[in-house]
């Protein structure tokens, strides 16, 4: 018991290094710096071990986003209002989009990598927990509309090629923000 307790504690260090190196890599570096050889060596752990765990450059990117959208998400379920519960659903609506725009922002280039690894890579478990939480929000606010596509029309704009490919023309995130906001006074 205790050589499997010890076995797992000593993947969770060598998790933590791994995602410290890849952090370091991308900080410096950009994504398109991000290469398993050397955040394998940054890590002190080997190439194999790596690959094993993370599978490509693209689940390395998945496991440096999965942080960020564990906080985001525990900020939008449980935490303070607006964002969190306590605030008028419509309120909330807005406030979570405009939290998802920073987030996709702040992490775009690693986005942009893990999304497009696989035709439908961007409706894994964070967008289904997204989604979810958006028609609950779009239902409580305008009951008899449907939801589930006005949470699809809602989420489409942070589909991370889309956005990159905005923000690269020149478009702010202030007039995204903006339209947002417009479509949000629609429903």
């Amino acid at each position: 018991m205790d050589a499997v307790r010890r076995e797992r504690s000593d993947a969770a260090r060598n998790r933590a290094k791994i995602l410290a190196a890849a952090a370091g890599s991308v900080a410096e570096r950009g994504v398109d710096g991000l290469a398993m050889a050397e955040v394998a060596a940054a890590a002190g752990v080997g190439v194999g071990t790596l690959y094993r765990r993370f599978g490509d450059r693209s689940g390395l990117a998945y496991a440096l986003i999965d942080e960020r959208e564990r906080e985001f998400q525990a900020a939008f379920l449980e935490g303070p209002p607006p964002l969190g519960p306590g605030a008028e659903p419509r309120e909330r609506i807005r406030a979570f989009l405009h939290a998802f725009l920073e987030r996709t922002i702040d992490q775009l280039d690693l986005l942009l990598m893990a999304e497009t690894a696989a035709p439908l890579a961007r409706f894994g478990g964070a967008y289904r927990a997204h989604h979810a939480h958006l028609a609950m929000l779009i239902t409580q606010a305008a009951p008899g509309r449907d939801a589930g596509p006005l949470a699809d029309a809602l989420l489409a704009p942070f589909a991370a090629p889309l956005l990159a490919h905005r923000l690269r023309e020149g478009m702010t995130p202030e007039r995204i923000r903006a339209a947002i906001d417009t479509l949000l006074d629609a429903i």
